[in-house]
């Protein structure tokens, strides 16, 4: 090839190499220039690269060239594979933890509720009985069980409910037991965790728009 057909894309920056890959020509193609690219690449010192494959689903095996064709420079390694393609199970784990989970009913005693992505309980959580979801809480009832959101470490997660008078509340890896509580308990009320304190800390509703601006978003996918 004497000259480049601009199928492999370079671009240097403060965190080293990151190249794009056409996602129009063929893969043998894009190989080609990106041997022969690499090949004149004139950088020093231990480099790493990452690679984007834009709209181009790249296979395992075709992984596994790019990376071969990486490995015969010594100073150049790779930092990641990226693209804009989801695999089918991506893209169903994704709308997984972005929807609402909602059921009618009580969590009793001994029972765990658990959900990808956010749940809406409408009805109690009795004592004893626990909530978990990868995403934010609601409970249209009585807390008085366990609250477990951001179970997978989403410190953003929230846990809301219509009277709050829980056993514990987590949120992420945040742990927090329930202070003394009337016996009604404490009307709409949501616990969240403070980036300043970093613990769990309550505060009433109408203050939730200013503590977590972008929880519309949830409300809009169908809460």
């Amino acid at each position: 090839m004497s000259e480049w057909n601009h199928f492999v894309t370079m671009k240097g920056t403060n965190h080293g190499i990151v190249v794009y890959l056409d996602d129009q020509c063929s893969f043998e193609q894009v190989l080609q220039e990106l041997e022969e690219k690499l090949t004149s690449n004139t950088s020093s010192g231990n480099t790493e690269i990452s690679i984007h494959s834009q709209y181009r689903y790249l296979t395992e095996t075709q992984r596994q060239e790019i990376e071969e064709i990486i490995k015969h420079y010594n100073h150049l390694s790779i930092k990641s594979i990226d693209s804009y393609v989801m695999t089918r199970e991506e893209a169903h784990d994704l709308f997984e933890k972005s929807t609402v989970k909602t059921v009618m009913k009580t969590i009793r005693s001994g029972q765990i509720h658990s959900v990808k992505g956010d749940a809406l309980i409408i009805g109690d959580v009795n004592p004893g009985g626990t909530v978990e979801a990868t995403g934010n809480i609601f409970v249209l009832g009585k807390l008085r069980g366990i609250a477990h959101a951001g179970i997978e470490g989403d410190v953003q997660c929230i846990v809301a409910a219509s009277f709050m008078h829980p056993n514990q509340i987590r949120i992420a890896n945040k742990i927090s037991r329930a202070p003394d509580y009337d016996v009604e308990g404490s009307p709409r009320e949501f616990a969240y965790v403070n980036p300043t304190t970093e613990q769990i800390e309550l505060n009433q509703m109408q203050h939730l728009q200013k503590i977590r601006p972008n929880l519309l978003d949830v409300f809009e996918r169908g809460l």
